[in-house]
């Protein structure tokens, strides 16, 4: 790959030959160009660019304000391959390091953005598709519902719903069907919506001609040119009615009429909107009144382009098996469906603890809800927005971000980190961010810092990683990032997560400050940061010019699996061979590292043997084979490193012996919770006929405290509870006198 670098006249001090040679000492990276530094390659030295695009080979450009005049001169060059067959990439410098106050030194943060960006892109995964032929529904108040449709009429085809009477009216020619009534309810996305409403006005929006005889016979003015009757100020003449005989639009006496109709397109006019959650579904617009008109147009002409056919990627991935949200009908984990900001996951009551669904096979399977067996979650893929939140809090990795994937998000970490330290970085920052205002927010962060004194911009050592969404990388992938190098990791937020994501990063970021403060780092390894527009900018930059925090020795170069627990595990394993705290100089270790309760992920459980009966229910429930049972002799047991803290085997035990325990064991160096480990054990009881083990004391006492006063077991018939199945029957026929026979019932 050729890399094109420009200092964007002067104004950035890249040096060429120190790039190249941290490049050339990154695996997979090429210098290819980096010993070269334009200064006008978007105008004066543009034909450098044109003779590296007909040359044929991968290019990367170190612009990217100026890329679409890039494609377009590509696209120009007599020669060029075509950009279908061969893309351009862009890399932002400038505004990531170029122009803060420490540039100069910022040459390893800038080699290491170089290296990311020639990485591979991630493998494409299906998609959801939408296909959206117009057809909307404008919801509100008839004038506002007029003044809209005039402006979309051109594009869509429209259906007006009104509910009571406006002053502003409609409009005497009919344009376009216009409904009369409340709005009941509404669900679906773009394409395939679903609305309900029910007429309850007097007068039929439908039979009305408009010909305005009730609304000069009204003597109470209580019917206007919306053509509804106000019926706080009707009394009760009737002239309307007189008026209207021939057409008969309005009868007081009508029963309200529910409709129900589908449609590609809603917009909401209404104050309140038919969605409550924080992110809506696509293709659906809510526009209250009192917004500027420049959202108003902005809204608008959203709406006017969401007709053809779309794709989405299927973000998310699913793992069937591991889903620990329900057993037996019993619930268990809900942290998918708590987070979930646009209600595309939901729980099936109704399939609690049965087999799920085969899935679909072929163009089928990407536009189906998926169901995970035995955990009776839903998950709708045509709401899902991709944030990712789900599968940062699902403790299995039952739920896993496909878009990228885990091991593609490690690959990047591994050639970010690892050219910027063997370009001689240190002390990284990796800054978290999403790659729409987030990216935004960076950008005039740097601009801001070109102009202004009082700004530094990105520090040299802060890292700028880029995410679809900032809530789709978790605990997994910031422990990652501090195994292999980065001192701290902060997140940056922005106006687009939802209250429910920064909830739940803060629980996982509470979960690993805890686990690293346990092992013996010091100072702030993790953080949330807060900025929404440009009035933030001063805060942000204070806030990234902070203290550093103790990382670790030796960093680590690990290729992550793409199951999150593998994961977890593979990191865990890292950072407790350099912990400081089970150095062997070091005071004597704690037992364990006591973990939040709230996002806790890894733990263990507490059996009171007192009231366990070794029944062994909890092993059946438990979705991750963390408590297991012994086929040689009574015993429970824990395999804790599996352990999610799901609470099913809680939930389950009948005699509520089962506490859980947020935490990670440290015994011999964290090696002993990837061992079973008994939990519960007791001597078998043997049958008082035969001998034969069937059972453990507590479990045949209990049966005897909650059965000796049924009828089937009075007198030496309560021995029987004391024998195997077998002697049971035996010891039943061996005494006629208390047979039952079929003619005595």
């Amino acid at each position: 790959m050729k890399t094109l670098l420009c200092d964007c006249n002067r104004t950035q001090p890249l040096d060429g030959p120190a790039l190249s040679r941290a490049l050339a000492a990154t695996p997979g990276a090429s210098a290819d160009g980096t010993q070269t530094v334009h200064s006008l390659l978007c105008r004066r030295e543009a034909p450098a660019f044109q003779r590296a695009a007909k040359s044929g080979e991968e290019l990367l450009v170190a612009c990217t304000q100026e890329s679409r005049l890039f494609l377009e001169l590509a696209q120009a060059t007599e020669g060029a391959p075509g950009l279908a067959e061969r893309p351009i990439r862009f890399v932002n410098l400038r505004e990531r390091g170029g122009w803060s106050r420490d540039a100069a030194q910022a040459t390893p943060k800038l080699a290491a953005l170089l290296a990311t960006a020639q990485l591979p892109p991630p493998e494409p995964v299906p998609g959801v598709g939408y296909r959206s032929a117009g057809r909307t529904l404008v919801i509100g108040p008839a004038g506002a519902a007029v003044a809209a449709a005039a402006l979309l009429a051109d594009a869509l085809d429209l259906t007006l719903l009104t509910d009571g009477p406006d002053p502003t009216g409609l409009p005497q020619q009919r344009d376009w069907p216009v409904h009369t009534g409340r709005l009941l309810r509404l669900q679906g996305w773009l394409g395939a919506f679903e609305a309900e409403w029910e007429s309850h006005n007097p007068i039929d929006a439908e039979l009305c001609t408009r010909c305005n005889a009730c609304v000069a016979a009204c003597p109470e003015g209580a019917i206007d040119l919306s053509y509804q009757i106000d019926l706080a100020r009707c009394g009760s003449h009737r002239d309307c009615v007189q008026a209207c005989e021939v057409a008969g639009a309005i009868d007081f006496q009508r029963t309200p009429l529910r409709t129900t109709e589908s449609f590609d397109l809603v917009l909401d006019l209404r104050e309140a909107p038919a969605f409550s959650q924080h992110q809506p579904p696509q293709g659906y617009v809510h526009l209250p009144p009192g917004r500027g008109e420049a959202q108003r147009l902005q809204a608008l002409l959203a709406l006017r382009g969401l007709v053809g056919e779309f794709d989405k990627p299927r973000f998310v991935r699913y793992t069937q098996r591991l889903c620990a949200h329900s057993r037996n009908e019993k619930t268990g984990c809900t942290a998918c469906i708590d987070v979930c900001s646009t209600s595309a996951i939901r729980s099936e009551p109704s399939r609690k603890g049965q087999a799920g669904t085969k899935p679909p096979r072929g163009p089928a399977a990407a536009q189906a809800p998926l169901q995970l067996t035995g955990g009776a979650v839903v998950v709708d893929p045509h709401l899902c927005a991709g944030c990712g939140a789900c599968t940062t809090v699902c403790p299995s990795g039952a739920l896993a971000f496909a878009a990228p994937d885990l091991a593609w998000q490690g690959q990047r970490l591994r050639t970010l980190l690892g050219t910027y330290q063997r370009a001689g970085g240190r002390d990284a920052l990796l800054l978290i961010h999403s790659e729409g205002d987030g990216a935004r927010l960076l950008d005039d962060l740097g601009r801001a810092a070109r102009l202004d004194p009082d700004l530094h911009g990105l520090p040299a050592r802060v890292l700028p990683l880029p995410a679809w969404h900032t809530a789709s990388l978790g605990l997994e992938v910031w422990l990652a990032a501090f195994a292999m190098g980065a001192a701290q990791v902060r997140v940056l937020l922005t106006g687009e997560e939802a209250p429910e994501y920064r909830q739940a990063l803060g629980e996982q970021m509470a979960q690993a400050q805890a686990l690293l403060h346990g092992l013996g780092w010091h100072g702030e390894h993790l953080g949330l940061l807060e900025a929404r527009d440009a009035r933030d900018l001063a805060d942000l930059d204070r806030a990234l010019r902070g203290p550093t925090a103790q990382g670790i020795g030796r960093p680590q170069s690990p290729a992550l699996p793409s199951a999150k627990r593998d994961a977890l595990e593979l990191v865990l394993g890292l950072l407790l061979e350099q912990a400081p705290a089970l150095h062997p100089q070091a005071a004597p270790a704690p037992e364990a590292i006591a973990l939040p309760a709230r996002g806790a992920l890894l733990g263990s459980v507490q059996v009171d043997t007192q009231r366990c009966t070794l029944c062994l229910s909890c092993v059946g429930a438990c979705p991750e084979g963390a408590l297991l049972d012994n086929p040689d002799r009574p015993e429970l047991r824990l395999l804790e490193k599996n352990c999610v803290q799901c609470g099913l085997c809680q939930r389950t035990c009948p005699e509520q012996a089962i506490t859980l325990q947020p935490r990670l064991w440290l015994a011999q160096a964290g090696q002993a919770r990837r061992q079973p480990r008994v939990l519960a054990q007791t001597q078998p009881y043997g049958c008082i006929r035969c001998g034969k083990p069937f059972g453990t004391l507590q479990a045949v006492e209990a049966m005897l405290g909650k059965l000796a006063g049924h009828p089937a077991f009075q007198g030496e018939a309560l021995n029987r509870l004391k024998m195997c199945g077998d002697c049971r029957v035996i010891d039943q026929f061996s005494r006629p006198h208390e047979q039952t026979r079929i003619t005595d019932l």
